[in-house]
């Protein structure tokens, strides 16, 4: 059954075909997505990556080719031959773009045979992911998928195209390298000509783009593989690719605006989404105080707020200990939600912030006749009532509570605001925002490794003004860095690096290298 392409030659691409082509002859060349046999006519829409096309097989005009039509089933590997005609008003499809013609075949070729697919090459499947990974070959054939590669080949090419206009050089570096100190450990590849010896995956070109800028190169732009040894997660592979780049002589507003007008360009170009720039900024200390995390979603309010001296005298033991004890006790009033969440949603909630490390979650429904919760009573009038002042609480609003350490209690109300928010509702589709995070701390203490490492990774800049309680205060230095974050993801960060060796030796030296 298979067949040669002697003689005949693909002029079009399936999905490119439109009502101008009508009057035309063309060979098309891709997999039968699906075959239909009305008892005379048989349609056979056809597949490439540029999409779908229905072809016409008419035991009136071409006997023989019709007939051979029967032999193709899904996913056969076909050359047709044909001409293009409009379709009957009444047979028109909007939904795809060739869906004003179709093409009449008087000629048929099946390049290769097919057998029952383990799943229909469509979107919507109902298969599990190890199926479709074990069948890659056929998942890929899904529009979907090839939507994303597309989009990603897109991406790649509007920001050569941006970093080239913009003075960047493009230049590609070392895979096979020695560690540097980062964030995370290394994946290593035995070297056969150095027994004993090994090179390291770089987790970032840090070094490479470094030695550059020494060198004078002053702008460098690479969309390059990165390799880190981490836990997975959802947005963490063990390796991925990123749009690095580096600058001399700059300032954190300069690459902040650079990266604003690249954003304009990158959605408006590759998805004709317009975006309106500056983005706005926050603090690492604003974002963590008020959004629980330092990459915030905020397409939806539901901001936490500090209750700790509202409620540090109240009767509520719990609130009690852990304000005298020096912890927070911080608050989310999730608006007009008191009858839209059961007490079984609650129940949830509570063993939902579980997870995250808290002892539970305190909640209050305000009701026309005052409080609804198994707190209320440990909280008198004038409590209750600067609470709700503080919280904009108001009738059937529902309000929730959590204290224990500050670390925790951002955790967790980070936690439980994203859930709310996609629970009730909170998000509207399509939205995109974009935010600048700044201030970052300088140092974290790593329970693992038991010293301060860097936030960001070792060669950032700690502000000017800090440089002072690098050896005295460390904890309380910020950092020249800043991160890009778009709807609740991190998608970009980066800092102004040391370039002075006796800075970078004292940075070196509170991390214990």
């Amino acid at each position: 059954m298979i067949e040669s392409l002697a003689g005949l030659k693909r002029t079009d691409a399936c999905g490119q075909l439109t009502a101008a082509d009508v009057g035309r002859d063309v060979v098309l060349m891709g997999w039968v997505q699906r075959r239909r046999d009305h008892g005379g006519l048989v349609f056979i829409d056809l597949r490439d990556r540029t999409g779908l096309v229905q072809v016409v097989f008419n035991p009136q005009e071409d006997p023989e080719t019709h007939e051979k039509s029967h032999q193709v089933r899904s996913e056969y590997v076909v050359a047709v031959k044909g001409r293009v005609r409009p379709r009957p008003e009444d047979m028109i499809n909007p939904k795809i773009g060739t869906g004003a013609i179709e093409v009449f075949i008087n000629h048929l070729r099946v390049l290769n045979a097919s057998k029952t697919p383990p799943f229909q090459i469509e979107d919507q499947l109902d298969v599990t992911e190890a199926v479709r990974l074990k069948y890659r070959y056929l998942d890929l054939r899904r529009p979907s998928i090839q939507k994303n590669l597309l989009l990603r080949h897109q991406v790649a090419q509007v920001t050569r195209d941006f970093m080239n206009q913009n003075g960047f050089i493009e230049v590609e570096t070392p895979v096979l390298t020695k560690s540097t100190p980062e964030g995370a450990r290394d994946y290593l590849v035995p070297s056969r000509v150095n027994q004993g010896q090994f090179f390291a995956l770089p987790q970032s070109p840090q070094l490479f783009k470094q030695i550059l800028m020494v060198a004078g190169f002053d702008r460098y732009c690479q969309i390059v593989r990165c390799f880190r040894d981490e836990d997975l997660r959802a947005d963490r592979q063990p390796e991925f690719t990123q749009i690095d780049l580096e600058m001399s002589f700059i300032s954190e507003e300069d690459i902040q605006d650079l990266m604003e007008t690249f954003m304009v360009e990158l959605f408006q170009k590759v998805m004709d989404i317009p975006l309106a720039i500056p983005f706005p900024r926050l603090t690492y200390q604003e974002a963590v105080d008020r959004y629980g995390v330092d990459r915030p979603d905020t397409r939806f309010g539901l901001e936490i707020t500090e209750v700790t001296d509202l409620v540090a005298q109240a009767e509520f033991k719990l609130f009690r200990q852990v304000a005298a004890g020096g912890g927070t006790i911080r608050a989310i009033n999730a608006g007009a939600a008191a009858d839209k969440l059961s007490r079984k949603n609650l129940d949830d909630l509570v063993e939902f912030a579980k997870g995250y490390g808290g002892k539970g979650l305190a909640w209050v429904r305000i009701q026309p006749d005052g409080w609804q919760s198994p707190i209320a009573k440990f909280f008198n009038d004038q409590e209750k009532k600067a609470l709700e002042e503080r919280l904009n609480g108001r009738v059937g609003d529902i309000l929730f509570f959590s204290a224990d350490q500050p670390s925790v209690v951002r955790a967790v109300l980070g936690a439980v605001r994203l859930k709310l928010g996609a629970d009730l509702g909170l998000i509207e589709p399509g939205r995109l925002n974009f935010v600048w995070v700044t201030g970052f701390p300088m140092f974290e203490y790593s329970a693992e490794e038991k010293r301060l490492t860097a936030m960001h990774h070792p060669f950032t800049s700690p502000r000017d003004e800090d440089l002072d309680l690098l050896e005295t205060q460390p904890e309380k230095v910020l950092a020249r860095a800043y991160d890009l974050v778009l709807n609740g993801n991190e998608i970009g960060g980066g800092s102004i690096r040391i370039h002075r060796p006796d800075v970078q030796e004292r940075v070196f030296g509170v991390m214990g290298i």
